[in-house]
Parts: structure tokens; sequence; C-alpha cells
């Protein structure tokens, strides 16, 4: 970290110095900022008695709104961080670092719990604690939202409210339960009511706990850690896949030795089909989720009636099939595709009183060595499905078996904060996170929001977004930004991450309601931060 606490020394100090050569009154606004900032800014790189010293400064002067403060007043109240800054480490010392050390690794097996309360107040105080279990906790205030939310997250548990303010939870678990017929989540209802009928009502509905609030939250805890248990335990013995009754990407490895050892003793070749549902996300955007699984339903059974006896259909995951053909060489296997693309295209879906079409892309390889892993031919038909898209969708291509370019889904990244240190170490993070990621980011960095918002060319495209926001930045805070990103067409092109301060409880309550993916509270670690952004790209559209 001694790059960024040198770059934030070095930032403070010509603050400090453009202060006092200026010889004018300083606004309070502008010293709380500056304070706001290194209360922010300074924990996170490890200068936890900084922090704690700036943010007693803004307490003292929270209440002098509107207040002037004159040059010798402020070096009055910042005496010890203007000698602190003034000791800027040499610049002629080495001091090249990594943003995080290469033995630090993140947890990818963390639990998703979503929790849907428009009470503000509830949801930050569950996350908040349910967070340090280890788990990756998913706030929603709106319910509207909800529905897309658990499309895009697949949580693990969900916990409702039963009382909101326009919408009850039993509504919400109405539009859910569909949904939860085919795949297993445990649910649980809270609420206020205690009652016999509104328990027996939750439980008729299909949840799984009833907790009456208030709440203990140590048993709270007992009983998401059990039905996460319960979970992970069904999930580990199923090998079909709940909605599509076809295989799941588990029973993947184990058909794919049994293939291989046919290969390894008799020389019989196999191939390996990559498909993957043409602009299904469009689909699932006019016509409905539920419409969406039809599809996938439907596309599942058409390819299990279409395929020979030892051929094997297997969902990888979302819109993506693999498609296993035992005993074929690839031009029979490409003729094969060629007639089922054609044949799938003349179905007619229905979603409301409309009908529509569905067509699919995909990529085929050979397998035709022994003692390669899985993997790497899932990477060349991954290339060739890809190369499909490339070329205008419905249609099949062929894997090159020497080169391998593994598909790299785009997204821009957008870095918007009033701190040179923080914009520093998120782009070092996001280029760190976009090469083992294996996606395509185009990172820019926004000094405030409204340098961001000005770039309409950079806006206008329909390109997908991460947006990390910080809460407060002059001419523009965060959530004015928000806001209108939330006014945006196609909104849902913005994933947004907020960054607030711990006290900032209004703040972080307005993002939730206005839609703010997720939060994080400065001071902040810098592997929580990645964690949180790689559960936050797997939500990019």
């Amino acid at each position: 970290m001694k790059k960024y606490k040198k770059k934030f020394m070095e930032t403070n100090k010509a603050k400090l110095d453009s202060w006092f050569q200026k010889d004018q009154d300083v606004d309070h606004i502008e010293l709380y900022r500056f304070l706001h900032s290194i209360a922010g800014t300074a924990p996170t790189i490890g200068l936890d008695n900084l922090g704690a010293a700036a943010r007693n400064i803004m307490n003292e002067i929270e209440d002098s709104i509107g207040k002037r403060y004159t040059i010798s007043e402020i070096q009055e109240l910042l005496f010890s961080f203007i000698s602190y800054f003034n000791l800027v480490v040499d610049e002629e010392k080495d001091i090249v670092e990594q943003i995080l050390e290469d033995n630090i690794t993140l947890n990818n097996d963390e639990s998703v719990v979503m929790i849907i309360d428009d009470d503000t107040s509830m949801l930050m105080y569950l996350k908040e604690e349910l967070q340090k279990q280890g788990w990756y906790v998913v706030a929603i205030a709106d319910p509207l939202k909800a529905v897309s939310t658990y499309y895009d997250v697949h949580p693990d548990c969900l916990i409702i409210d039963v009382f909101m303010k326009e919408h009850n939870g039993f509504e919400v678990l109405t539009f859910l339960k569909q949904k939860m017929k085919q795949q297993f989540v445990p649910t649980i209802m809270m609420s206020v009511k205690n009652q016999k009928d509104i328990r027996l009502k939750s439980y008729e509905m299909g949840a799984d706990e009833f907790v009456a609030k208030p709440f203990e939250l140590d048993e709270l805890i007992v009983k998401i850690n059990r039905h996460l248990e319960r979970k992970k335990h069904i999930d580990n013995l199923l090998l079909i896949d709940e909605l599509t009754r076809v295989y799941n990407r588990k029973y993947l490895q184990k058909a794919f030795q049994q293939l291989e050892a046919d290969l390894s003793r008799n020389n019989h070749p196999f191939c390996m089909a990559m498909l993957d549902l043409d602009y299904f996300k469009k689909i699932n955007d006019t016509y409905g989720h539920l419409v969406g699984d039809n599809v996938l339903k439907q596309f599942a059974t058409f390819m299990n009636d279409h395929s020979r006896n030892g051929d094997l259909v297997v969902r990888f995951g979302g819109e993506e099939f693999v498609l296993l053909f035992s005993q074929m060489k690839i031009n029979n296997a490409y003729n094969v595709l060629n007639r089922l693309l054609h044949k799938f295209s003349l179905l007619e879906f229905t979603g409301g009183e409309d009908s529509f079409i569905c067509t699919f892309s995909g990529g085929i390889v050979e397998v035709n060595q022994a003692g390669k892993p899985l993997s790497h031919w899932l990477d060349l038909a991954d290339s060739a499905l890809y190369e499909a898209k490339e070329h205008g969708r419905k249609n099949i291509k062929l894997a090159n078996d020497t080169v391998t370019v593994p598909h790299r889904k785009k997204i821009k990244v957008a870095i918007v904060d009033d701190d040179p240190i923080i914009r520093t170490m998120l782009n070092d993070l996001f280029n760190k996170v976009s090469v083992n990621s294996g996606l395509d980011m185009e990172i820019s960095v926004f000094r405030d929001g409204q340098v961001f918002l000005a770039n309409e060319e950079y806006l206008q495209t329909n390109s997908s977004y991460l947006v990390v926001l910080d809460g407060i930045m002059p001419k523009m805070d965060g959530l004015e930004v928000l806001q209108r990103l939330r006014a945006f067409e196609r909104s849902d092109r913005f994933t947004v991450l907020m960054l607030t301060s711990r006290n900032s409880e209004r703040d972080i309550s307005r993002a939730l309601q206005l839609g703010a993916d997720d939060y994080i509270t400065k001071p902040f670690k810098i592997l929580e931060l990645e964690s949180r952004i790689h559960h936050l790209l797997k939500r990019v559209k």
C-alpha cells in the first residue's frame, strides 16, 4: 500500500498548501469534504488513526454549517494533520507494491442471502450483521425489483418481510413461488404480526420458516445457516437441472470421462457443442422471466427428443447448454446441429397475446485426443460459439483445435469519485479483476458526477456498465447521479455500487430506494470490495 499512502499524503498536503498560499477563509462545506475524504480513505490504506482523527474533527464541526474558517482556525483544527502530511515519502525510494498480495484469494463459494424489505433501517442492519457470517447479502428495498434481481443473483436463501407499504410480502412470494417450485430456495417470512393466520398463510404459500419481529439475531443466524446447509446438501445430491430436467453441469465431468475412456480404449472420437439461445435477455425483458423459463424448458425437451441414445444434453448455466455427441465426427455433428437449428427456429412460443420464435448459436469441437482436461475442450467450443455470435447468431461454427480465443464479455466500468487515491486504487483493482475474470473491461475514471453525466457519447451506447459511485462529491453528489441514471431508458444497463460513509444511514437508505445494486461503507477492506465486485459482475446485464 506504500504507493497509495505516498499519493494520499502528497494530495492532501497540496490541498492544505493551496489554502495557506491563498490566505483566504475556507467554507465549512469545503473543509467538511476534505475531512470526509480523509476519514474514508485513510483507514482503507492502513492509516486508521488518521481516519479516526478526521472523523472526530468532522463531528466537532458538524453543527457549524455556513461558517467560514480563517487560516489560523484551520491550522489549529488540523495541527496534527499538517505535521503528518509534511512527512511525505521520499520520491527516491522504491515503493513498488501490488494492490493485493498474490497469496490472498477470494472465497468464491459465498452463500447468497437476499432480503426484501422496504424498511431500509432493517435492511441495513441485517445486511451488516449477516455479512459478518461470510455470506453475500443482497438488500432489496423495492419489491418490484425483487423478481428481476432474484433471477440475476440466484440466492441460496430468501428473506421476505410480510408487511410493506405498497406491496405485501405475500404478493412478492406469489411472483416467485412458481420459480421456487422448480428450484429449491429456502424462504423465510418475517413480520411484526405474529398471529396464527399470518403464520399459517406463510407456510401454506411455501415458506420454510416464519420469524416474528423483534427477533434474536443469533437465533435468526442459526436458522439461516441451517437452511443454507440443507440447500447445499440437496444441491450436491442433484445431478438434474430442476427447471429443464436435463443433466446439470455437475454431471458433465462424469459424462466426459466416460466418453474419453471410450476414446482411449476404442479410438472413438466424440463431439462437444456449446449452444446459446439468441437474444434470450430480450425475451425475458419483453415477455417476463416465466416465459423465458418456458423457452428454456422447451429447448431442453426439443434437444433431448432429437438426440440419439448415448448423446447427452446438459444445462451448463443460464441459457447455455452443452451437447455431447458420442462416437461422432465433427462434420456429422455440424450437419445434425444445423438441422436442429432449422427445426427449432420454426417453433412458435407465446408471451401473453404475442407469439415469437427463438433461435440458437453453437460452437462444436471434436474431442480426438485423450488426456486433455474438460476445460480445454469447453474453451475451444466456447471460442467457436463466440465466433458464431460475432457472425450474426443463428449459425454453427467449428472450433479451431490449435488456437483458443476465449469469449470475453464486454463491460464498461465507470469509477466516479473525487478522491484521486480511491480512483487509483479502484482502477488498479479493476485491472486485476479483468485479468483474473476473463472479462473485457473498458475502465474509465471521472473526478465527479457532473463530468460523468456530461459524457453523453460514453453513456448513450447499449453497453453494460458497472458504476462505482461515491456518495459525497462536489458539484453533484452520488445520489443525484444515481437518480439520473435510473431515469435513463434501459436503466438496467447500469449496475451501481455506492461508496458511502459509515454514519450516512440516510444516504444509504436513499440509495437503496433509488435502486443501488449494492453499497459498501468507507473505510473498506480491499478484499471485501473485490468480493462485492465479483458478485456484481454476475449481475451486469
